[in-house]
């Protein structure tokens, strides 16, 4: 799989969202995310502005599943959605309803392993239970709390290997990259990158980063789909 480059819209309102969304794709990136703070704040308002604004381009909607699959993936395919995420720590019979729900409105489902015990065992849980993709994901509160108490921050950097060779559908990195980072992601195997929050976004105040995004994020996407 060639390189990917995804935008993460981490954001609370769709103006931004929208305005941002339009640079990232003058810039080259590929695939758009409806972040799980536009989700909380939009809802499926959100997701359709996006899909009115870009119909062509795909568009993950961050749900972070736990419940109720089936519908809460029906209701993003339907308001126009390409992904929708479930998490690898919710019931087998959840990850189950979002991949038929998939299968039945013709949306990719990518599986998220953050906060599974074993990592590996979580990536291999979501492959085997029908997921598209698979998330390898070291979450915001994770990394900052372990980080307040003077320790090494995780990094999903740590485990990506072994979650690639893992499994045999594609993978995504998620957590607290640098840029330099990201980019390394698909010597790694991973050919998903995911640009977000703190690259792209502010990940205090979730708004877009200050400075020259649109010329940065140009570069950025250069280096990755030359890789």
């Amino acid at each position: 799989m060639k390189p990917i480059v995804q935008i993460s819209l981490d954001l609370t309102g769709i103006d931004e969202a929208l305005e941002t969304a339009a640079l990232a794709l003058r810039a080259g990136v590929d695939w758009l995310e409806a972040g799980t703070p536009l989700i909380l704040a939009e809802g499926l308002h959100g997701v359709r502005k996006l899909r009115e604004a870009f119909p062509e381009v795909p568009l993950v909607a961050d749900l972070k599943t736990m419940d109720g699959g089936y519908l809460e993936a029906e209701m993003m395919a339907q308001a126009g959605a390409t992904h929708v995420v479930v998490m690898a720590r919710a019931h087998e019979e959840t990850i189950r309803a979002v991949v038929k729900a998939g299968k039945d409105f013709g949306v990719k489902v990518m599986g998220d392993n953050l906060g599974c015990p074993d990592m590996v065992a979580g990536a291999k849980l979501l492959e085997d239970l029908g997921c598209d993709f698979v998330i390898h994901h070291i979450g915001y509160d994770e990394r900052r709390g372990i980080a307040a108490r003077g320790e090494r921050m995780p990094s999903p950097l740590d485990q990506l290997r072994e979650v690639v060779e893992a499994v045999s559908v594609p993978v995504q990195a998620v957590g607290g990259l640098t840029l330099e980072q990201a980019i390394q992601c698909p010597a790694y195997g991973a050919p998903l990158v995911v640009l977000g929050a703190p690259l792209t976004i502010d990940a205090d105040a979730f708004k877009t980063a200050g400075g020259d995004l649109e010329s940065s994020l140009r570069l950025i996407c250069e280096k990755i789909h030359a890789g």
